[in-house]
Formats: C-alpha cells, sequence, structure tokens
C-alpha cells in the first residue's frame, strides 16, 4: 500500500470512528434518559449493552489504524533508534486486550 492510499485510508476509518462515536454519544445519553425516567433495569442494561459493543467496534477500527499507519511510523523510528517496534505493537495490544 503506498503512501496516498494509506492517507486515504486513515481518513476513512477516522471518518467512520468519529461517526461511531458521535452514535454512542446518543446511546449514552438515551441510557441516562432512561435512568432518569425509571425505565426497567433490564431494557437499560440491554441499552448498556449496545453501547460497549459500539465501543468495542469502534476500538477495533482504532487499532487497525494503529496497525496500518502508527506501526509503519514505529518501524521508522526503530531505524532511528528508538523503541523496538515489535515491542511498541506488544505494549499497545497487551493495553488492549486487559481492556
Amino acid at each position: 500500500m503506498n503512501e496516498a492510499e494509506m492517507n486515504k485510508e486513515q481518513e476513512a476509518v477516522k471518518q467512520n470512528v468519529q461517526k461511531r462515536l458521535k452514535r454512542i454519544e446518543g446511546q449514552i445519553r438515551g441510557i441516562q434518559r432512561m435512568i432518569e425516567d425509571g425505565k426497567e433495569c433490564e431494557d437499560i442494561l440491554v441499552q448498556v449493552r449496545a453501547a460497549r459493543s459500539a465501543l468495542q467496534s469502534a476500538s477495533k477500527l482504532i487499532l487497525r489504524r494503529y496497525i496500518l499507519r502508527c506501526h509503519i511510523d514505529a518501524l521508522r523510528d526503530a531505524s532511528e533508534g528508538r523503541k523496538d517496534p515489535i515491542e511498541k505493537v506488544i505494549d499497545v495490544l497487551a493495553q488492549y486486550v486487559d481492556d
């Protein structure tokens, strides 16, 4: 993948994540309204699960962006004597898995 294609992919991922986060923000507001309105706990939990799932999907897209772009930057950094790129990827993935 050349630089222009990568930049186009990066912009598409960015826009996708932003749309998802705005949708999630609306879901959270809806959950708050449900609580204020005294809705059934079961219904609230369904919405919480949906919001959590949406956040996980957004996280996967951000991780994809990291792997596509940030890892390439890490390889450049390694050539300049900075942190080993494989160790950097492992650190990021470990944090992602722990969440």
